[in-house]
């Protein structure tokens, strides 16, 4: 079974990158690419490899689910566990992953303590199911 190691971050709150940043590479002990827009993350993809994406939902100029069908066209990422992070309502959640094959939303406020452990079991339970 894989274990998680690199994640790929999509974020445009430099605030809440950085909190990240600290959960997973200090915390989590993972590697950690981030960007504060989609077409950034589009752009260096291929060089990264991340074994996850995690994306912010609410975004200027591209959102999150049209970074995730972007991301869905590139063969070697179209089955990429990816996780959302959102301060949408639990409705506007739900509906996010009828519409998209995220795995999992995460809520904002997050806690940093855990985020990592949270991330890791979501993408055990993704490996085991693949």
């Amino acid at each position: 079974m894989t274990e998680l190691k690199r994640v790929l971050h999509v974020e445009d709150d430099e605030d809440i990158q950085e909190i990240t940043k600290m959960a997973l590479e200090v915390v989590g002990g993972m590697e950690l690419d981030q960007y504060l827009e989609g077409s950034e993350a589009l752009e260096n993809i291929r060089k990264f490899k991340p074994d996850l994406i995690l994306l912010d939902q609410m975004m200027p100029n591209m959102t999150g689910d049209e970074v995730l069908a972007h991301i869905r066209k590139i063969p070697e990422f179209a089955n990429t566990p990816a996780v959302f992070m959102t301060a949408q309502s639990s409705e506007a959640s739900s509906r996010l992953l009828e519409t998209t094959d995220a795995l999992e939303i995460i809520s904002k406020p997050f806690n940093p303590m855990t985020l990592a452990t949270q991330l890791s079991e979501i993408f055990k339970a993704a490996s085991q199911n693949a």
